[in-house]
């Protein structure tokens, strides 16, 4: 473990729970307290985060701590952090190689999107051993998983853009696109979308967005009782989509790395409103007790990183 960090704003109080925060059949009224929210910063003096995702087992957000690439590969080394509330920051999985991270629905494990061997794997969060959930394609190695996201059923989908394939050889033949895997079993999605980012299922799962940063658009398709997805729509269009996250109304919350901003959309791509965490806001999850607590991350790369919070009307789903 890494030293403890003292963190500068004690946000809300956490605490684990096991009961879903959605309501089913329930209606949501807005998500937004104002059409324009700023966010709150806990932690700063981080390198560059990526992938929160929230333990409601402990009670804990998961986040990934991404350093400047490095070796002959130009590969960016990574770390698993865990904030608990209200101000403890430690190292949970030393050179997890991770971006996205996702919690399993029993809680056993954090899925990983991991850039530094160019797979999905799982860590176990018990003793941090990690296994390979998806290792490549047609017998190719993916460019560098960035994002990914849980179906209830188990099914996992992920976007593969190159952003840290750094100087290692293009296995996809110049294309970046989104998989799905299942039982070991990997499918393609879609590799017509540039630079595929955010991947977010709906409360129902039956709809799948992308966030495609290359188009500057989040891209929406039907999930299928199989599993695979298809019908491929533009769901919204939007400045450099990068990570997102949902709430049980099933509004979207899809951060803009050039604005630093997260812009939240109805179900039916209205826009609701923005909330703001300074430059480059990267991702962001609900977590917290109640689940209505927003996560967001965003700085400025070699030091000027931060987690912020921003607590909302609507809990997340999952969070």
């Amino acid at each position: 473990m890494a030293p403890v960090i003292a963190g500068v704003l004690a946000p809300a109080a956490s605490g684990a729970t096991t009961a879903s925060p959605c309501t089913p059949g329930a209606t949501y009224g807005s998500p937004l307290p104002a059409p324009a929210v700023a966010s709150q910063l806990i932690r700063g003096g981080f390198n560059f985060l990526e992938g929160p995702t929230w333990d409601q087992r402990t009670g804990t957000l998961l986040l990934s701590h991404m350093q400047n690439a490095a070796g002959p590969q130009a590969v960016q080394p990574s770390a698993v952090l865990r904030y608990t509330p209200p101000a403890t920051f430690e190292t949970f999985i030393a050179d997890s190689g991770s971006n996205g991270l996702a919690i399993t629905a029993d809680g056993t494990r954090v899925l990983a999107a991991t850039h530094d061997n160019r797979t999905v794997s799982a860590y176990r969060l018990t003793d941090r051993s990690r296994t390979t959930v998806a290792a490549g394609y047609l017998g190719r190695a993916f460019n560098s998983p960035n994002d990914l996201t849980i179906g209830q059923d188990g099914t996992t989908y992920f976007s593969d853009p190159d952003y840290q394939r750094g100087n290692r050889a293009d296995e996809q033949g110049g294309r970046t696109g989104v998989f799905r895997v299942r039982d070991g079993v990997v499918s393609l999605v879609d590799d017509t979308v540039r630079e595929p980012n955010g991947v977010v299922l709906s409360p129902d799962g039956k709809t799948l967005y992308v966030g495609a940063t290359g188009a500057n658009a989040i891209m929406k398709y039907t999930v299928f009782a199989d599993g695979s997805a298809g019908n491929r729509t533009t769901f919204a269009s939007m400045r450099t989509p990068d990570g997102a996250t949902i709430d049980c109304a099933g509004n979207l919350y899809w951060a803009s790395y050039d604005e630093g901003l997260v812009h939240v959309f109805s179900p039916s791509g209205a826009q609701l409103g923005t909330i703001s965490a300074g430059r480059n806001t990267t991702n962001a999850a609900f977590g917290g007790p109640d689940g209505r607590t927003l996560y967001l991350t965003s700085g400025v790369s070699g030091g000027g990183f931060g987690l912020y919070q921003a607590h909302l009307n609507v809990p997340g789903n999952p969070y």
